[in-house]
């Protein structure tokens, strides 16, 4: 692409160096390593290094153009720097533009939330897919375009690797995209210009407050994916949360549905109001009756508790939105497999015990996956948990943690997360102040601390290890290892088996 169609795009303040605009872009980043010949490099302040730092190594690797705040002392009369207000701002146009603004042609849909993200988007993206609506899928761990998995380190990339991926998805035939958009992405205008077919709420509880600082911050990033719904399109939210008038009040002409499982925090006035009622429920399956204002259907989801249900009635009213037909979305709904790392039983028929994984890692998700639990298990049964909090994140939901395994545990076992560059100790001692029972168990070493989870159970007994979810890899002290819950909890029921 010619430099002079981005240049269009952005509010320039100045030009250095050479004068050439008439150069032919070959690529774009924001990562001086991913520069070749010709490319233009976007230098971005991060959290932790400042890309005006790497402009030079970027020129070295081929660059042509440099957008940046600014402009370094040191030019190079071979390349164009670009001096602009705000870099974030015009890599988000940048990548827009330099990919055609295929963007404009894809229905994509956006899910934002603090718990439930991954779940309903994955079940959206299969929905659509199963009734004849190609859908790519963007999200934690991974995207999926054309049958193709293409491994993720944010839930929502950059700009441009956001936009390329459009692009890909687009050349494989997808007319829709399901994307989780995650606060730091709104906050930092990844999806700037975006805009969306649908917008999708699942709830808001604290977690980020390491980068949002306070509860309103942290809504108002979430709510700005229903200011870039574009018209004629669709918002759905969680009635149930507090924050759904919030969110709501900023979609525009946008119609809205308004979804339910229980007592609603928002009456949805001049909306579309879904509900379900959990009719039976055990550990495998929720059977409920989802009622849509004009016919009630049942159906039998293979995820356990409210807050998946809720998260089946969001997907279901999402692809109705879409056009799907509601018994056409219920019956691919019925084939969903549980999400990897949600929710995940991991134990066999005879391990004695109920071993479940989930990614639960806030207060409010830590709160409800144990009260679903506790509503499944026998009379009876046991509780017990392992888990522990991030290092280098919110200090203050980690007594809040504590407390949440307080009220609905039997047995606690406080252990390692990624501690990240944070001492293990200083983050065990942050979730102690918040157990309010006696007696508790604390395990910093991660696999030792499922092992003896494992062993304190007796026949019919739940294990519940929270936190890290699908996550394959432990951080500590700067560096990566490879750690999976589910390994780990079944080589303690293997051994488990052979000590008996």
């Amino acid at each position: 692409m010619r430099l002079q169609g981005l240049l269009d795009c952005l509010d320039v303040v100045r030009f250095a160096g050479s004068g050439n605009t008439g150069l032919t872009i070959s690529g774009i980043a924001s990562d001086s390593r991913r520069i070749t010949d010709s490319s233009l490099f976007i230098a971005v302040q991060g959290f932790e290094t400042d890309g005006h730092g790497y402009i030079d190594q970027a020129v070295r690797n081929g660059a042509r153009v440099v957008v940046c705040e600014k402009v370094p002392e040191n030019l190079n009369e071979k390349v164009v720097y670009v001096a602009v207000p705000d870099s974030r701002t015009a890599m988000a146009r940048i990548a827009k533009r330099f990919y055609r603004d295929i963007a404009d042609s894809l229905d994509i849909i956006g899910v934002t939330g603090t718990n439930g993200k991954t779940t309903t988007a994955r079940l959206m993206a299969k929905v659509l897919n199963d009734c004849g609506i190609c859908t790519g899928y963007i999200g934690t761990g991974h995207a999926m375009a054309g049958g193709e998995t293409i491994p993720l380190d944010k839930t929502t990339p950059e700009a441009e690797e956001l936009h390329r991926l459009f692009a890909m998805m687009a050349e494989r035939g997808c007319t829709a995209v399901v994307m989780e958009v995650s606060s730091h992405a709104l906050a930092l205008q990844r999806t700037d210009g975006i805009g969306f077919k649908g917008a999708v709420f699942t709830n808001l509880t604290q977690d980020h407050l390491d980068f949002h600082r306070t509860m309103d911050d942290y809504a108002r990033a979430k709510q700005k994916l229903f200011g870039s719904i574009r018209p004629g399109g669709f918002a759905v939210v969680n009635a149930d949360d507090p924050w759904a008038e919030f969110m709501a009040a900023n979609r525009g002409d946008a119609s809205l549905f308004c979804c339910s499982v229980g007592e609603k925090a928002f009456n949805c006035a001049g909306g579309a109001l879904l509900q379900a009622v959990v009719v039976s429920a055990d550990m495998e399956k929720s059977v409920v009756q989802i009622d849509n204002g004009r016919n009630r259907i049942t159906a039998s989801f293979r995820l356990p508790g409210r807050y998946n249900v809720m998260n089946m009635l969001e997907v279901f009213a999402a692809a109705t939105a879409m056009g799907v037909e509601p018994d056409m979305a219920v019956r691919s709904l019925e084939e969903a497999e549980p999400v990897d790392g949600r929710m995940e039983i991991v134990s066999t028929e005879g391990d004695g015990c109920s071993v479940v994984v989930d990614y639960a890692h806030t207060p409010d998700a830590l709160e409800k996956v144990l009260g679903t639990l506790r509503e499944l298990a026998k009379p009876e049964s046991r509780l017990a948990v392992v888990f522990g909090c991030g290092g280098n994140r919110d200090r203050e939901k980690r007594p809040k943690m504590g407390a949440a395994a307080s009220n609905g545990a039997d047995t606690i076992i406080i252990t390692s997360d990624n501690p990240r560059n944070e001492e293990p100790d200083t983050i065990l001692d942050d979730i102690v102040k918040g157990i309010s029972v006696p007696l508790f168990m604390r395990i910093a070493d991660r696999a030792e601390a499922i092992r003896s989870g494992v062993n304190l159970m007796k026949e019919g007994d739940i294990l519940l290890v929270a936190g890290k979810g699908h996550e394959t890899c432990q951080e500590t002290a700067g560096r990566r290892r490879h750690f999976s819950d589910r390994e780990a909890a079944q080589a303690a029921l293997r051994q488990r088996k052979l000590s008996y």
